[in-house]
């Protein structure tokens, strides 16, 4: 097997010849999210061998691992000392790297009360569309220098660059956890999830399903007691299943077969008319929509709301996906995407059609 040196010595030559030689490139790590996105395109780029922790100081809460690296790995080696990534990133399969979890910025239901996965990026190293290798950010809380570039990777789908090491900052394992429900009309869940999270609750998710409203609280055993026992409903209901469930989509919501919309919106938004059923989470904050409806009537119904949609699933990768850019927004992404892969090199049209 090669070393750390040795793997990225061949995957900077690699993206070299790729430039010297304009192949667009499909940057892969464990392809549990290869659904996500358009279709892609280009000769395989993986890092799946790019792995292993490189620094992991549970006193300091920091660990910079490569970016092939297993989340079972990493999640296995921080429950030994009772840590976590506090950002939930899903898996949807046994092969889920880190590089992929950062590149797609998928967060769990902890998100609102903990942040998103790019809150916990502290510093990144990549190769950009030069063949040249970067480093941004380090291994500390505060880094004040320059602009923060190592978060512009969270969400990029890889097309700003090639993700080799990520600096990531932990957090402990809550002392104690339980989860109640209550059972809601669509309308009262969000009024009863809007006054929750106004108030200083140890919150830790809540989601509605249409019926139920989940509530899971974590912190000092103390505190979810007392909070428990303040805003009632039935603790009996659901359990950390429930949630696993809802992060890797094995809720029975998700296995509708019809197209799967991730809609990010303020979380007392009122409800969205666009036809379909509809799963809430994130307090409000993000819903997930199965419908048949037309891709423009759910974009126009997110930009109406101030928020943005991403057509999650779907058996025809070819459309829009990703929220439509306007403005100073496109030039902006367009900036971005010229500075750092000026050639087109990297994972071409995943995220939009002209990229």
């Amino acid at each position: 097997m090669m070393n750390g040196t040795d793997q990225v010595q061949l995957l900077q030559q690699t993206v070299q010849a790729a430039l010297e030689s304009r192949i667009p490139l499909n940057i892969s790590g464990g392809d549990s999210k290869a659904f996500y996105g358009r279709t892609a395109v280009g000769e395989p780029l993986a890092l799946a061998g790019h792995r292993g922790v490189i620094n992991y100081q549970p006193s300091e809460l920091v660990m910079t691992a490569r970016a092939g690296t297993r989340l079972t790995e990493i999640e296995h080696l921080l429950a030994e000392h009772s840590q976590m990534l506090a950002f939930e990133p899903p898996h949807f399969a046994d092969t889920a790297t880190l590089g992929g979890a950062i590149a797609c910025g998928l967060s769990g239901a902890r998100r609102p009360f903990t942040g998103s996965a790019r809150d916990f990026v502290l510093g990144c190293k990549i190769i950009n569309g030069n063949a040249e290798i970067l480093s941004f950010g380090g291994e500390v809380m505060k880094n004040v220098a320059g602009y923060d570039v190592s978060r512009l990777m969270a969400g990029a789908m890889g097309c700003l660059g090639v993700l080799l090491d990520i600096s990531l900052k932990i957090l402990p394992q809550p002392a104690a956890e339980a989860t109640t429900c209550v059972e809601l009309t669509a309308n009262d869940a969000l009024s009863k999830m809007t006054a929750l999270m106004r108030q200083p609750l140890p919150l830790s998710g809540l989601s509605y399903d249409g019926r139920l409203l989940y509530i899971r609280l974590s912190g000092p055993e103390k505190a979810v007691t007392a909070t428990l026992d303040k805003i009632g409903g039935d603790a009996g209901i659901a359990s950390a299943v429930f949630w696993r469930d809802l992060n890797e989509q094995r809720h029975a919501f998700f296995q509708t077969g019809r197209n799967l919309w991730r809609i990010v919106v303020p979380p007392s938004t009122p409800e969205l008319a666009v036809t379909g059923d509809w799963f809430y989470d994130w307090g409000g904050g993000l819903r997930w929509l199965a419908s048949e409806a037309p891709a423009a009537n759910v974009f126009s119904a997110a930009a109406q709301a101030q928020g943005h949609a991403v057509l999650f699933r779907t058996k025809d990768r070819t459309g829009d996906i990703f929220q439509p850019l306007a403005g100073k927004l496109q030039q902006l992404n367009r900036s971005l995407k010229q500075a750092f892969d000026p050639h087109g090199l990297f994972n071409p049209n995943r995220m939009y059609q002209d990229w």
